[in-house]
């Protein structure tokens, strides 16, 4: 392969401009210096290509322009368009079966992202880089979580330690027949459904506590991936929101621009205000339990923040779980217990949810209880976390998308 200058290059001892392109041994321009050219008789239609792809190389456009459109009723193109889909959506499903879990902790850290986008756009808008507004927002967050888990250490560990101390008491009150427990283990033979479970285990308790470390480290592992996938994501969020939008034509992108960037609002809308309600939960939780003298009211408290993420039935589990507890006490508490988790509830829904969430996430009831259940049926708990903010999100894109077109409007 030889070099020829054109009649554009630059001679340096004139400083008139000469164009210096590659040719092969057959004379034929190249289209890469540091690609091997085809030189074969056999190659001759590929080397031709070659010579065309050199002419078509401007500084402007080193890859050529656009080529013209297929002829989208050619037999040819219907044909390859359809085995295309068939290929691409075996493909498609087998990568999603066999990547669900990997898909499950991108997807948590996009909605996170998300969640969080709004505090970083707040600290960009006030002039701050992008890198140096999400450094700040982690930081604010991991020093209110590392607060949280200093003033929370000393009571949980007592509480634990004081919840295996009472673990004999509360056998032996469920071995008595005068207390409230024993009549509830009498009549529903809690206590023989423990000890059949446990010893259908077959003494494989090390192999249980094996398999609980494992899942202890996996969650860590999985925790640690969310959040440094979610500090990319918030890094890179405006370059990933102009190559979505990129993918829509130029004709349809300004409505796009519209609808997205209201489907972002309302998921990172919900993701905060989602965590604000469950912290208002929990904290209520356990300032009643301590009122009430209920044991574990921080561990409880806690519990029923967790669960309250999950729409629906998360704030029901743990009400009874917690009335349950409270019934160790006295049965009046229990009852008064449960009728706070009730009357929580109704404000939660009626007073919490429109005034922190708003009206950015609203969803028919129907369609929420749908939504959850779909959800987590695909994904579990995690299904069921994003299924009220997905729902709205398609929600959004039929109202503003498919319902006029099906209308003729």
């Amino acid at each position: 392969m030889v070099t020829r200058a054109g009649p554009d290059a630059r001679d340096q001892s004139s400083g008139n401009t000469k164009h210096v392109e590659t040719v092969d041994d057959a004379g034929q321009p190249a289209h890469h210096d540091m690609v091997a050219q085809p030189h074969g008789t056999d190659d001759e239609p590929i080397a031709a290509a070659e010579a065309v792809a050199a002419e078509m190389k401007t500084d402007a456009r080193p890859h050529g322009e656009l080529g013209r459109r297929f002829d989208r009723h050619s037999p040819f193109f219907v044909g390859m368009t359809a085995a295309a889909g068939v290929a691409v959506t075996y493909g498609a499903v087998h990568m999603l079966v066999a990547a669900q879990s990997v898909l499950v902790l991108i997807g948590v850290a996009f909605f996170l992202a998300l969640g969080l986008e709004p505090a970083v756009s707040w600290f960009v808008n006030h002039h701050l880089p992008r890198w140096l507004a999400t450094t700040t927002v982690f930081v604010i967050f991991l020093a209110l979580m590392a607060a949280f888990v200093a003033a929370a250490i000393p009571p949980l560990s007592q509480q634990a330690t004081q919840l295996i101390h009472q673990a004999p008491h509360y056998i032996q009150q469920a071995q008595s027949h005068s207390s409230t427990i024993g009549k509830l283990n009498d009549r529903f033979h809690i206590q023989q459904r423990i000890t059949d479970t446990m010893n259908g285990s077959g003494g494989s308790i090390l192999n249980e506590i094996v398999t609980a470390s494992s899942a202890v480290f996996a969650a860590l592992a999985d925790m640690l991936i969310v959040i440094v996938l979610t500090v990319y994501f918030l890094i890179d969020f405006p370059r990933i929101r102009a190559t979505l939008y990129r993918l829509v034509p130029q004709t349809r992108r300004p409505r796009a621009i519209l609808i997205g960037d209201d489907v972002f609002a309302k998921v990172g809308a919900y993701v905060l205000g989602n965590v604000a309600i469950s912290a208002i939960a929990a904290v209520a939780t356990a300032v009643w339990l301590t009122a009430f003298d209920v044991p574990y009211p921080l561990l409880l408290g806690i519990f029923v923040g967790l669960f309250d993420l999950v729409p629906v039935v998360g704030s029901t589990i743990a009400g009874v779980v917690v009335a349950a507890v409270a019934l160790t006490v006295s049965l009046p508490v229990c009852l008064s217990t449960a009728i706070f988790f009730v009357v929580f509830r109704a404000l939660e829904d009626y007073l919490l949810v429109p005034r922190i969430i708003g009206h950015a996430v609203k969803v028919p009831a129907l369609v929420t209880v749908v939504a959850v259940l779909i959800g987590g049926a695909l994904l579990g708990i995690v299904g069921a976390l994003v299924a009220i903010p997905v729902a709205a999100a398609v929600q959004l894109i039929a109202r503003e998308v498919l319902f006029p077109r099906l209308d003729g409007t």
